[in-house]
């Protein structure tokens, strides 16, 4: 998104008739003294204090301490490069409100920018998400002549700086597969917008955090539709900057009004596990929350991507028998099956009787003891199919005239909008699971997170948004259609590198990280998705060769994730796409008793089932990095560092004694007490342990 330049006092004057009330942002100190601005309103649910001035700029506490200045955080942009960001505090009121989200309090402020504009501010707090405030605003054309809109800002502000710095997480997807959190470093700037940021990477979840060790701030949005916002995030001398704001072109004609997507606000402590916990709460109050979850959705998973698309069916047939001998139960059939993305004919040089040889696949996998998966990439199309020859209308296409690239499958994205395209991909997944007898559906592509405006003619788009807000509905009716013919089907969506888009959750009930690049990205990715989904979400950590030394079970173990992994057996395939790694994928005798230690253990405890406490430590602060999961009475942890000699603390204990352990390699580590909970350990890379209450305990 644009930065919006400011303009001189002159030409807003000018432009609005010379009201002396109209001053821009340039004309005011960007940092101020925040015990030095007397506030005029005070607005508070005792975690969360917003204190607005007479000219409606406004300053954010947490538990009392000022944690922003007072900032201009709201203002409305003009064409003109015009910013309006002052306005006379004209009257305020409060009432108590019930409604989904519960009993709280309601506050509304109005202020004057002259006779031209009017603002209003309403601000509610609930009694069961504290720290939180949700804040409609509307801007009021109060004048006699229209006002040509370019944008607007709100809830901007600057998180006061810390010795230590600060850290932050994002929603938003980018193509070069960006780590979601990350240190607010000097020269740090990323506009996080929650549309496209390439021709097939967009889409996210509308939601920025900035923490410091003692408190953070985050700021998005909780319309139950994706909204083409952004959530920038930057570095400033006198700390973070965080907030909101949109490109609005239009006309504001003589009492029309304008009013902003609503803003979810939260001052909290900790990494950006709490806010993410209270985002998923409110939205699942508003209707959007995870399906139901199959049991069998955290069962571990072999993928035949070792063998990548130029597989044959006799090496996934021979490998099936290893695969379940390990503790597998999952078998995915991965990209290779189709000839075609877009036609989705199968090709007959793998099965030669077409789909009466998929469903022969899908009963062989069950025969082995195992559950098929069948990969599936919908909304995309190749150049020369039959079905871009006999329906070109159904391709999303922007205001040139031009399609949308999918870039891995050198595609184009179809319009998730266009009723023909629901019906035509519904119909292929009944045939998958229907048909074939598939017992679950592997949906794939960085194309699948989010859509680019339609501009199609065919489509008779409302408005070209719509592609966009509606790819949620479009996932809606996939899951539907499967799951009317298999409840228990489990649907996964892999938006390869994106920030999964938190509005497809609820056509969704498996998770993975999603190609991650590192064994860091496995369990900040594991992290977010146990606080957007829940605390027993089905994360799978992908495929454990894509992890730090291709064999990093610990990463997604520790934030309680799937084992999953594609190995190849006896050997490698003999045309990879790319070079393979060192050593392959093959599973040598080696590799295989570290793979079924890991499996052992995790079907043995089963942590993905466990109570994630992602609030119990700071994924950026907190060294060693670590990670917590309450399971049957004990706690489990999972520390992470290159190399680490010092102690380590478990936090969330509860009364009594716990005997500790390492059970990778089996060593006692003591007994430890809530109060005294602090151990002396020297581990490299990872160390797991387990802290089971002593006979007798009253945990």
């Amino acid at each position: 998104m644009p930065d919006f330049a400011v303009s001189r006092r002159e030409t807003i004057a000018t432009l609005l008739g010379g009201t002396s009330l109209v001053v821009a942002t340039a004309a005011l100190p960007r940092r101020g003294f925040a015990a030095v601005t007397k506030a005029a309103a005070t607005l508070s649910d005792g975690t969360l204090t917003i204190e607005f001035d007479g000219s409606m700029h406004s300053r954010i506490s947490h538990l009392g301490n000022a944690i922003t200045a007072m900032d201009a955080s709201d203002a409305l942009h003009l064409a003109g490069d015009v910013v309006i960001d002052r306005f006379v505090l004209l009257d305020q009121d409060k009432k108590a409100i019930s409604d989904r989200h519960g009993k709280g309090v309601q506050y509304r402020l109005r202020g004057a920018n002259g006779d031209r504009l009017e603002r209003t501010v309403i601000v509610s707090f609930y009694d069961r998400h504290p720290g939180v405030a949700l804040i409609d605003t509307q801007y009021r054309n109060t004048g006699k002549q229209p006002m040509a809109v370019a944008g607007w800002r709100t809830a901007s502000h600057d998180l006061l700086a810390h010795p230590k710095g600060a850290w932050t997480y994002s929603g938003a997807s980018h193509p070069d597969r960006r780590d979601w959190v990350q240190p607010a470093l000097p020269g740090f700037d990323q506009p996080n917008f929650m549309g496209m940021n390439g021709s097939d990477y967009g889409g996210g979840t509308p939601v920025a955090a900035v923490w410091r060790p003692d408190f953070g701030l985050a700021v998005g949005h909780v319309e139950t539709v994706p909204r083409l916002i952004s959530l920038p995030v930057s570095h400033q001398l006198h700390g973070t900057h965080i907030g909101m704001q949109g490109d609005h072109t239009d006309m504001l004609r003589p009492g029309e009004t304008l009013t902003l997507p609503m803003v979810f606000l939260m001052a909290h402590t900790g990494d950006h596990f709490r806010p993410l916990e209270a985002y998923r709460a409110i939205m699942a109050e508003r209707g959007l929350s995870a399906p139901r979850i199959p049991d069998s959705s955290y069962d571990p998973i072999w993928c035949a991507w070792g063998y990548e698309r130029n597989f044959t069916t006799e090496q996934i047939y021979g490998t099936l028998p290893k695969a379940k001998s390990v503790g597998l139960e999952w078998a995915v059939l991965d990209d290779g099956w189709q000839t075609s993305e877009g036609d989705w004919k199968v090709d007959r040089t793998k099965f030669p009787r077409g789909g009466a040889d998929l469903k022969a696949f899908a009963d062989t996998v069950k025969a082995a003891g195992m559950r098929p998966r069948l990969w599936y990439a919908p909304l995309a199309a190749d150049p020369g199919t039959d079905l871009l020859r006999d329906h070109p209308e159904m391709l999303l296409l922007d205001r040139d005239g031009n399609a949308q690239n999918v870039t891995w499958w050198d595609a184009f994205t179809l319009c998730p909008a266009y009723p023909p395209v629901v019906d035509y991909f519904k119909a292929q997944a009944k045939r998958i699971v229907g048909e074939w007898g598939f017992e679950g559906i592997k949906f794939d592509g960085q194309h699948l997170n989010g859509v680019a405006p339609c501009y199609n003619p065919a489509h008779n788009h409302a408005r070209p948004e719509e592609s966009f807000e509606k790819l949620q509905d479009f996932w809606m009716a996939m899951y539907d259609a499967i799951t009317e013919i298999n409840p228990d089907a489990v649907i996964e969506i892999c938006p390869c590198g994106d920030a999964f888009a938190f509005h497809n959750i609820p056509a969704m009930n498996h998770t993975p990280a999603s190609d991650p690049e590192s064994s860091w990205q496995v369990r900040l990715k594991g992290k977010t998705f146990k606080a957007l989904m829940g605390p027993s979400a089905p994360f799978a950590g992908d495929h454990v060769e894509l992890s730090d030394r291709h064999d990093d079970f610990a990463s997604s173990y520790g934030v309680g994730g799937v084992l999953s992994t594609k190995f190849t057996w006896p050997e490698d395939t003999d045309d990879p796409i790319d070079t393979l790694p060192p050593g392959g994928f093959v599973l040598t005798p080696q590799k295989e008793r570290l793979w079924r230690q890991w499996i052992a253990l995790y079907r043995k405890n089963m942590l993905s089932k466990g109570d994630y406490r992602g609030e119990l430590y700071d994924i950026g602060f907190d060294k060693p990095e670590a990670h917590a999961i309450a399971k049957d009475g004990a706690m489990h942890y999972a520390f992470f560092a290159d190399k680490w000699d010092g102690a380590v603390e478990l936090r969330g204990l509860g009364k009594g004694r716990y005997r500790l352990s390492d059970p990778v390699s089996g060593r006692a580590l003591g007994i430890a007490t809530a109060d005294d909970n602090v151990i002396r350990t020297a581990f490299e890379h990872s160390l797991i342990v387990v802290a089971e209450p002593v006979s007798g305990n009253a945990a």
